[in-house]
């Protein structure tokens, strides 16, 4: 890697002739009960919730942010947590209106929402979709009772399947489900089931992902007793075909929709986008409209810190170097089946391409990389090996 990426000045005005996406993220960081595997910022509804102050406080930091978002349109919307749908829908409204009020947000904004099965009944499915909701992210992980109980799940199968056919009665037909795979003591049938039982309901989107053991969860102090490898490899393999056969397009690693029904937030985030992130603990990532500079920062994580005026405006920002953003961008873009269009790493980084040409040509020799002038993608090889090849733009 070259010692220094230099921008040049007009790729600034390129990258703000053709505007930027701009994604919301809004984050509700109450659980119900924290889950075993969870490292995101989530803390236990140990008492009643301080909803209505902590609404204020997102549209309080929503108008403190507006400088950011430069009058830019709002891609998408996506409310996180932590369990959302522990909020009103009156709450989830609120802010919506306020976001309608004061940022340029369209009909077409796609608005998810995560819902935890053991939060939901068909009332609460109506009145976010009053709200303004157009889609659902449910986190089932599991259809089998005692993989849910050892995952600290608050729902069992019936929850889930009865959730699932509720969000569907209540006018929601674009929905995804998370399944998890490689749980404690999982078969690989155990894991084709799960696919079988939740295909059945159709999801437009669908997320299948292994079960990692991450720092700072209890499975990481308590580990679990893991399928070997060799079986979890067996299961993701059984389950991408099982997928494709039914009808569901693999276009990132974890991700599979139906025809035309990607997450455009999530897409956002890969293809390197921008990003607003308003609640405790979230994060943003947002481009200098005047320097072209891309900056990160972060809220203050508890809530109740969040829920202290003073403490919520002291920002945690900071600058990402030209180096850091070729691996960035790289470390997103390749995770995509497709890859991206090879003009999209100038407009999101502000990096002449050719400044990277070198090491594209190194990735693509040792056949990690697709030998493509207009696209940035990894090769089937590279899929398989996706740590080894973003790592070569470290």
């Amino acid at each position: 890697m070259p010692a220094i990426l230099t921008r040049k000045p007009w790729l600034y005005m390129l990258i703000f002739n053709e505007t930027l996406p701009l994604s919301l993220y809004i984050h509700i960081p109450w659980c119900v009960r924290k889950c075993p595997y969870c490292d995101f910022n989530s803390h236990e509804a140990k008492s009643s919730l301080p909803e209505e102050l902590y609404v204020a406080a997102l549209i309080q930091e929503l108008e403190s942010r507006l400088h950011f978002i430069q009058n830019r349109p709002i891609k998408s919307i996506f409310f996180g947590g932590g369990t959302p749908s522990l909020f009103s829908a009156k709450s989830i409204a609120q802010i919506l209106e306020a976001v309608a009020k004061k940022t340029d947000m369209s009909g077409n904004t796609e608005i998810t929402l995560e819902a935890n099965p053991g939060t939901i009944d068909q009332v609460r499915f109506s009145g976010f979709r009053s709200a303004g909701i157009n889609r659902l992210s449910m986190g089932i992980q599991s259809l089998q009772d005692d993989k849910l109980k050892t995952l600290g799940r608050i729902h069992d199968r019936n929850n889930a399947m009865r959730a699932i056919q509720l969000a569907r009665e209540a006018g929601f037909d674009n929905f995804n489900l998370d399944i998890m795979y490689g749980l404690p003591d999982q078969s690989i049938e155990d894991a084709m089931q799960d696919l079988r039982d939740a295909l059945a309901f159709e999801p437009a989107h669908f997320s299948w992902y292994q079960l990692t053991i991450e720092p700072n969860t209890l499975f990481y102090r308590q580990r679990p007793a893991l399928p070997a490898d060799d079986m979890i490899w067996d299961m993701q393999l059984t389950g991408q075909e099982y997928l494709r056969q039914a009808g569901y397009r693999q276009y990132e690693v974890s991700a599979y929709s139906q025809a035309g029904k990607e997450c455009l937030h999530n897409r956002n985030y890969w293809e390197f986008g921008d990003y607003l992130g308003l609640g405790a603990g979230a994060h943003s990532k947002i481009t200098d409209a005047e320097s072209g500079a891309v900056m990160r920062f972060s809220q203050v994580k508890h809530p109740k810190d969040y829920l202290d005026g003073a403490k919520r405006q002291h920002i945690n920002l900071s600058y990402i170097q030209d180096n850091d953003l070729v691996f960035e961008f790289m470390l997103n873009a390749l995770r995509l089946t497709d890859g991206v269009s090879a003009e999209l790493f100038a407009r999101h980084t502000g990096i002449a391409l050719e400044r990277i040409e070198l090491l594209l040509s190194a990735a693509k020799q040792r056949g990690l990389m697709i030998n493509d002038a207009e696209r940035l993608c990894a090769s089937e090889l590279g899929m398989k090996f996706l740590n080894d090849l973003t790592e070569m733009f470290l």
